[in-house]
């Protein structure tokens, strides 16, 4: 009888052991495979189940081999209610919503923009999802506003644009979208800048395919020795980080009869770069209807005045912080929603907290603290900016000798230019700080300066501290005529 019991303990001993020895087997059997799927992930991002091409311009065909990317860029069209208003569709305007208006917030703005379309309209961006729809309904390229096809750069997936227009030529579309009139360019637009603008179709290699940025970095980099520069061949991929938000986010003008978009960095990529340049060449985009003075309307100079700030210094990519990478499983795909890193907790975490040891709430308060700095050295500017102008609207009809007009002609164009660059570009004073301030304070001493010319008080140009003989104020030459 022991011997009997001994025995079915053995059996039984012996099949926990089996059982075990096979559950561990499963185990491991599946966590060999999980390795195996995440390596896979890892190593295949994505799934080729589309045929991708040069013709493909169509972003929901690149979805089907990218889901991820693909829904991140859906979601640009996600925009908090705050930051929208709410609209009756018309015929002429089916939107439901739209951004809020700058003008109303900021009146000072048509003043400064008196004679010019912006002074019409002018919005709040919304997210990439709405570029070109946003741009064709907004009354500045409506009549009686004439604008050149070459708006479009920014606002649409350009590639398929050019290769309708040129019929496979890009440069022979480029060249026909710049100088055709807004109003048939924009027939050819399909979509708003799509996986095409920035990728390869067969490496998915970042890339550059606007023309205008081609020939302005070419420029740059001549003025920095390095000749015949190919963006696309030479650029890192980190610079390509860069490069390829900065098609868009940059200042620019149209050239020239063919009204060819063009980036005025010849000389640089700072706002008095900008400035020199186009006093060179002798542009201005309107005379100011108040004033009369000949001035430039700068457009959205990100990209640039980001190259001014630290975090451009350090290394850092306008992607980094724009575009963070996440995790999905093994795979590690950058957010393709591109929005402010001050959005939510998970994305200040991705973008900032990556490089600072900090909370998220430590960086709010220190973004916050950036822009209230820029809002009262914004706010100190555009009052002297503005004071200039009506000053000398009043001196065009009280007999002010036209030496002195003209004078103050030169400190309003400078003034204007650098107010607007600040203020059009989108970061409000983030992207680099004490740049920023200080074409604030720039735009606040031309003003002052503008002022004292139309009363016959010129100073000398502001330069180094050893050029002045106290160090501390350029020296006040003699009036130009008895006041």
């Amino acid at each position: 009888m022991q011997t009997e019991k001994k025995k079915d303990r053995r059996l039984l001993m012996a099949g926990v052991f089996l059982v075990a020895g096979a559950l561990v087997t499963v185990g491991i059997a599946s966590m060999l495979m999980s390795v195996f799927e995440r390596r896979a992930e890892g190593e295949n991002p994505y799934f080729r189940i589309a045929e991708l091409s040069e013709t493909t311009y169509d972003p929901a065909v690149w979805g089907q081999n990218f889901p991820l990317q693909y829904e991140g860029w859906r979601l640009t069209s996600e925009m908090p209610a705050d930051e929208q208003v709410a609209q009756t569709p018309t015929a002429t305007d089916p939107r439901t919503v739209k951004a809020k208006s700058k003008l109303a917030h900021d009146p000072r703005l048509v003043t400064m923009w008196q004679g010019y379309a912006f002074a019409v309209e002018y919005n709040e961006p919304r997210g990439h999802a709405y570029m070109l729809e946003d741009q064709r309904l907004v009354k500045r390229v409506q009549d009686p506003f004439k604008q050149p096809g070459a708006c479009l750069n920014c606002h649409t997936s350009l590639p398929e644009v050019v290769d309708t227009l040129g019929n496979g030529d890009k440069d022979a579309g480029w060249a026909a979208m710049n100088k055709m009139p807004y109003a048939e360019a924009t027939e050819f637009a399909k979509h708003p800048v799509g996986c095409i603008d920035c990728h390869d179709p067969q490496t998915m290699k970042l890339r550059v395919t606007r023309p205008a940025f081609e020939e302005g970095i070419k420029e740059y980099k001549a003025g920095q020795g390095v000749a015949n520069y190919d963006v696309n061949t030479m650029a890192t991929p980190q610079e390509m980080r860069n490069f390829v938000c900065a098609q868009c986010h940059v200042e620019y003008y149209f050239k020239g009869d063919e009204k060819t978009l063009t980036f005025p960095w010849d000389k640089g990529l700072t706002a008095d770069d900008a400035l020199a340049y186009y006093d060179e060449v002798g542009f201005s985009d309107f005379t100011h209807k108040l004033t009369g003075a000949p001035v430039v309307k700068a457009q959205h100079p990100d990209f640039e005045t980001f190259s001014q700030g630290v975090h451009a210094k350090s290394g850092v990519t306008c992607a980094d912080c724009h575009m963070p990478y996440q995790r999905e499983g093994a795979a590690k795909v950058s957010n393709h929603q591109i929005a402010s890193p001050m959005r939510s907790d998970e994305t200040i975490n991705a973008s900032c907290l990556t490089c600072h040891s900090t909370t998220e709430q430590a960086m709010r308060d220190r973004v916050a603290g950036i822009h209230d700095t820029y809002e009262q050295t914004k706010n100190v500017a555009f009052d002297a900016l503005t004071a200039l102008i009506y000053d000398i609207e009043a001196a065009k009809s009280d007999g002010t000798a036209t030496d002195r007009i003209e004078a103050a002609y030169g400190f309003q164009r400078k003034a204007q230019f650098f107010l607007d660059y600040v203020v059009s570009e989108n970061s409000r004073g983030f992207h680099a700080p004490a740049y920023t301030n200080r074409l604030l304070n720039d735009v606040t001493d031309a003003s002052r300066r503008g002022q004292m010319a139309l009363r016959g008080v010129t100073y000398a140009p502001a330069g180094p501290a050893e050029s002045v003989p106290d160090g501390t104020f350029p020296v006040p030459l003699a009036p130009s005529k008895e006041a």
